[in-house]
């Protein structure tokens, strides 16, 4: 299950096919990370570079130049080296790159400033990302400050940011890459059904997001899509928590946020789960306001409406819901209008997902609201926080914070959930954590 030489040639020729005439499009690796003083972190690849070359390795360059005689599609990367080798690992070289990649031709990355300023002279166009990457960035001015002056010239290329080309042809995933995105929300789906199995009270939060790596990496992805959120509690209320210090406490409920990425795609998966295995009243009165909105949500996900039209969707229902519960008075239109039940759901009902968690990709086309499409992937995330300091809030609402998430993709007929897998329905959740206290107690 991989992305074949075969599809990464046509999506360099897709964007080749979209770039402007007399153009040339640069697109550079990821560089290494720096951890701690001379230790770097385990290095992931540039995802614009790794979606259009499937080359692995940092201080690399590729250069798409419509039109050269040579050969159209160009790698720079590092040469072979025999003493570094045998510190940091195997490299391809050029020529083995170029072969692997199907690419026209590959060079050393020290050759850089001999070769690349020859391919952008007589170009109309750069397309190129400035500010991501500053070294290139001087580099490349330098270069055209020579193309400029140099006797005879006609002036030099103009810049165009390549994002708008390029993130608009990520957006759209092949077949092979919607199997390589189930697979990553089987793996995680995994995770969240072994953290629910052997969560308790006493144990702590950063204990709940190891079952779920040590899942993620027994199955084959070394590596989560992004920080796990493991918040119980009040930790539940604070979007973006990645402490997972906090000991888990009999009563609690516990938002774990995580997904792994499997093979360059990302999946991207919450649940939140009573820490001894039984919802209180309370608590289940909330979470199922939640789960409503999340298949109201889900239900709108289907080719021919806009982007807006799940997030819509969530709200209405929250804000009924909410309404139900006494937390908000009013008619339901009006609360709506007026934002009034943003102080509890704060957010969006979802994003793009796929070689990035929060996938590229314009959510607004013009000034209007995309219109969803097969092939496109995203996530279905509402939820509600009720903060410990809302005095108009009954004490045994405050302080809890649900959210369910899931992947769905979009197909021509309407959508599939890549994630379902992962239980979110109050009995199920209920009983698979009732099936983990048994094998817990087997075990003791």
């Amino acid at each position: 299950m991989n992305i074949t030489k075969a599809e990464y040639a046509r999506r360099r020729q897709r964007l080749l096919d979209a770039m402007p005439e007399n153009s040339v499009a640069i697109v550079p690796s990821a560089r290494e990370q720096l951890r701690s003083r001379d230790t770097y972190f385990r290095f992931r690849q540039d995802s614009d570079f790794l979606y259009l070359s499937g080359f692995d390795e940092p201080e690399s360059l590729l250069v798409l130049a419509p039109g050269r005689t040579q050969g159209e599609t160009l790698l720079f990367c590092r040469e072979r080296d025999e003493e570094k080798e045998r510190w940091d690992g195997p490299r391809l070289g050029p020529e083995q790159a170029a072969e692997q990649c199907g690419l026209s031709d590959a060079f050393p990355i020290g050759d850089l400033d001999d070769i690349l300023p020859g391919l952008l002279e007589g170009r109309d166009f750069i397309c190129y990302t400035m500010g991501r990457f500053p070294q290139l960035d001087r580099r490349l001015q330098s270069y055209l400050h020579a193309i400029e002056n140099a006797p005879g010239s006609s002036g030099a290329p103009q810049m165009r940011s390549l994002d708008p080309l390029l993130h608009d042809l990520r957006l759209y995933k092949s077949a092979a890459e919607i199997r390589l995105m189930a697979r990553a929300a089987e793996i995680s789906a995994q995770g969240h059904c072994r953290a629910m199995q052997l969560c308790r009270p006493g144990l702590y939060e950063y204990q709940l997001e190891a079952e779920l790596l040590h899942t993620f990496a027994t199955a084959g992805a070394r590596e989560p899509a992004y920080p796990s959120i493991v918040g119980s509690g009040r930790n539940a209320l604070v979007m973006h928590y990645i402490d997972n210090n906090a000991a888990l406490k009999n009563g609690d409920l516990v938002l774990i946020d995580a997904g792994c990425e499997y093979r360059g795609y990302a999946a991207d998966i919450t649940r939140t789960i009573p820490v001894n295995g039984h919802f209180s009243g309370p608590q289940k009165a909330v979470y199922e306001i939640v789960l409503a909105s999340q298949l109201a949500a889900i239900e709108q996900c289907t080719p021919g409406n806009d982007w807006d039209q799940p997030h819509l969707a969530s709200v209405e229902v929250i804000v009924q819901g909410l309404k139900d519960l006494g937390l908000l008075q009013g008619e339901v239109s009006g609360l709506i209008e007026s934002g009034a039940y943003r102080p509890f759901y704060m957010h969006r009902v979802g994003h793009w997902l796929g070689m990035d968690v929060h996938d590229v990709g314009d959510y607004k086309v013009h000034g209007q609201w995309r219109q969803l499409e097969a092939g496109m992937v995203m996530t279905v995330e509402p939820g509600i926080y009720i903060g410990v300091d809302m005095p108009s809030v009954p004490d045994k609402f405050r302080g809890i914070g649900i959210r369910i998430e899931d992947d769905v993709a979009l197909t021509r007929t309407g959508n599939t959930v890549l994630s379902a897998a992962a239980p979110k329905t109050i009995g199920d959740i209920e009983h698979l954590m009732r099936a983990g206290d048994l094998v817990q107690e087997a075990l003791l």
